[in-house]
């Protein structure tokens, strides 16, 4: 009988710290539940924040930009709204960051609206790649790919070349919505693409027109407004705007050997710039947010033209 009663005594005992330990280890798990829901719920809550601040430096960077400009007659690279905006406190951090995409290359301009091709883009995109060894027929294959018409030109490549590939596609037939669709047309590898595609923009500075603030150009894009102008020329004129920016276009003229040049530039450059792309980055604890638009500021209101979260 003791020695039964002993047994059941240790069965007992046994029993109590096996329901003790699936009770702590419950309670843990809860407890760790409990803590994974609170610090989802924290985070979603710190990344809204940072999302709302991020669209508001946008949108505030926008207003504030247009008010800067407002009756000035240039842009340069020396204005307030090129060095980048820091604010902090102890809720979070904001950065907007202005680049002027008026000092790049329309590269939807490169087929007129009859269809044939824009020759001062076309020179001007050839003498980019140029740069770069991308062969200038690459830039025919742009062309078909922005024309409404399926009809392939000399060197270049309609639907009837994509839709034999693997996967097949089709030529868009309309202007790029995007630099990135450049890499999806025959002999703009992605390497070409991230070489030249700092110096393009998909957007005219003005609606239905661009001009090319050669106040903000960079080297590559002034060497590819005209065949006269090489890497010395080029540094002779952002030498000169760094000590004096340019107030109108005629000013170009008075850079040693830039004379006849200069004219023959009329119409297709300016000195100042409508069109802008503000990244605006926000952080809120461990949540960060980035809203990235391309603003327009010909008009009384801003035009954003693009408008992207990530």
């Amino acid at each position: 009988m003791n020695g039964r009663l002993k047994n059941e005594c240790g069965f007992a005992l046994i029993l109590t710290l096996v329901i003790t330990a699936l009770m702590v280890a419950v309670v843990v798990e809860m407890i760790h539940q409990v803590y994974v829901d609170t610090s989802l719920s924290r985070g979603f809550r710190d990344g809204q924040q940072a999302s709302i601040l991020a669209e508001s430096g946008a949108t505030g960077g926008a207003k504030l930009l247009q008010m800067a400009l407002s009756g000035k007659t240039f842009t340069a690279l020396s204005d307030q709204w090129a060095t980048p905006l820091k604010l902090e406190d102890e809720a979070g951090s904001l950065e907007i960051t202005v680049r002027e995409e008026s000092s790049k290359i329309y590269v939807n301009g490169l087929v007129q609206p009859n269809g044939t091709e824009e020759p001062f883009t076309l020179a001007a995109v050839r003498r980019l790649g140029a740069g770069v060894q991308l062969p200038e027929n690459v830039w025919n294959a742009v062309a078909d790919w922005i024309d409404s018409d399926d009809m392939p030109r000399s060197g270049g490549y309609e639907s009837s070349y994509y839709q034999v590939q693997k996967p097949a596609y089709s030529a868009s037939n309309r202007p790029l919505t995007t630099l990135k669709e450049l890499s999806l047309i025959k002999g703009m590898t992605p390497d070409l693409l991230g070489k030249i595609s700092p110096f393009l923009t998909i957007f005219p500075d003005q609606a239905g027109a661009h001009q090319i603030n050669i106040n903000t150009a960079s080297r590559e894009v002034l060497m590819a407004l005209d065949a006269g102008i090489d890497e010395r020329m080029a540094e002779r004129i952002i030498e000169r705007r760094k000590l004096t920016p340019f107030k109108s276009t005629g000013e170009l003229s008075q850079v040693p050997g830039m004379e006849q040049i200069a004219t023959a530039l009329i119409g297709k450059i300016s000195v100042k710039g409508n069109l802008f792309r503000i990244t605006s980055s926000a952080k809120v604890k461990e949540s960060g947010r980035t809203v990235e638009t391309v603003v327009r500021l010909s008009g009384g209101t801003p035009q954003f033209l693009l408008w992207q979260e990530y």
